[in-house]
């Protein structure tokens, strides 16, 4: 990578950090306080609300690691030992007989009196059904101690978790069958402009099918939000004010296209005589213009229209700010390096984010990088990242952003 100038020396436009600190300001400025108590089965995607803390120990006993024998290590002195019970798994042992081994199963308690568990593999069965063992013994091998994963008292999820498969399960392992999380972020998804139409109605002249209604409403399900769609806003100013009055309840209103200074910036007019509004001029590409505002107290965040715009914008801001609403902590998306296979020799004064993927360990581009190709991302399996002021040559590195990393 080779930079040309000083990467965040962007002249009036404003570096994308400082933009995402100013939202994430914002969102904490407003979080979601109000609390829902949900079984498991229903807080998948959801943010933890109050920490979760054990109230047994994990494993509540010792087990066994292994199918084997249970014994005490001081009582194998070469001889075969006679086994004295069968263990398995949900079962409470007897204490071990001194001189003898129990036949264990992985997961069942360890008995009483033994210090090691050896696996089956390594014990020799004789004819009169008493064990022999192939190698040294250790205490505690093959144990799982008590309280080898939590303790009583201990915080194993902190509040502002999200809840996925696997944080759901540990939750069933400490015997919760309810959680508190974070009420859903209520968003309402409108799209400005009368050249749109909704898919499944005919063309007319100068419109466009309205795509980046799909992309958000379903977006923000996987987010765990609650959507409001709020169709397309007509280019008509009292109906932009009723529109908008008509969406108090709401926790954000999320835009795409028009927020300007325009005469036809109906939206932008509306913010401005009952609310507020700034417009911000992004060092990105694609999506240059962002703005935020309020209507009657109610945040807005309009994105740029056009439809790789309006994927990068929401990605890198928009999703950080609603997480960021419920508590989350870690709302950057996991970034990794990786060399490129493409050569990019002009650089800019923006930071372009290129839909790519990666092919034989390298990352490469869409051909068409245009924002209104929204393909390009369909075909991409994530964003490469392009800081500004800089050239690429075939085995560069760069940053890679999966879309798995931002889509959920």
């Amino acid at each position: 990578m080779n930079p040309v100038g000083k990467p965040g020396k962007t002249g009036a436009l404003m570096p994308v950090e400082e933009a995402l600190e100013r939202l994430l300001s914002m969102a904490e400025a407003a979080p979601i306080r109000e609390q829902e108590h949900l079984p498991l089965a229903e807080c998948d995607g959801r943010v933890l609300a109050e920490a979760l803390v054990s109230t047994l120990d994990l494993p509540p006993w010792p087990n066994s690691a292994m199918d084997g024998y249970a014994l005490r290590t001081a009582d194998w002195t070469g001889e075969p030992l006679v086994v004295s019970q069968r263990i398995f798994a949900g079962q409470a042992p007897e204490p071990l007989t001194a001189g003898t081994c129990a036949r264990i199963f992985t997961g069942a308690p360890v008995p009483e009196g033994a210090d090691c568990v050896e696996m089956q593999e390594n014990a020799e069965v004789q004819s009169d059904q008493r064990v022999s063992f192939t190698q040294a013994l250790h205490v505690g091998q093959n144990i799982r101690p008590k309280g080898q994963e939590t303790t009583v008292g201990e915080e194993v999820l902190a509040a502002g978790t999200r809840l996925g498969p696997i944080e759901l399960g540990l939750a069933a392992s400490l015997g919760r069958d309810r959680l508190e999380v974070v009420r859903r972020v209520r968003v309402a998804v409108l799209s400005t402009g009368d050249e749109l139409i909704e898919p499944g109605l005919p063309l007319g002249p100068g419109q466009i099918y309205n795509s980046n209604r799909r992309v958000l409403c379903s977006w923000l399900q996987r987010l765990g939000c609650e959507v409001i769609d709020a169709g397309i806003l007509p280019d008509d100013l009292e109906l932009t004010r009723s529109r908008l009055g008509a969406l108090g309840s709401v926790d954000l209103i999320l835009s795409t296209g028009g927020v300007s200074v325009g005469e036809a910036d109906f939206l932008g007019i509306a913010l401005r005589e009952e609310g507020e509004l700034a417009l911000w001029k992004l060092a990105i590409k694609p999506g240059k213009p962002l703005t935020f505002g309020h209507f009657r107290g109610v945040p807005v965040i309009g994105l740029p229209g056009n439809p790789a715009s309006t994927l990068v914008t929401f990605a890198l801001l928009a999703r950080p700010y609603l997480l960021r609403r419920q508590g989350v902590e870690a709302v950057q998306p996991l970034r990794f390096e990786v060399p490129v296979g493409f050569v990019w020799a002009k650089p800019g004064n923006r930071r372009e984010y290129l839909r790519g993927r990666l092919e034989h360990g390298r990352a490469v581009i869409y051909q068409n990088q245009s924002s209104g190709v929204l393909r390009s991302a369909a075909w991409a399996e994530g964003l490469v990242e392009v800081l500004e002021g800089t050239t690429l040559a075939i085995g560069d590195r760069v940053n890679f952003i999966a879309l798995s990393e931002l889509l959920g």
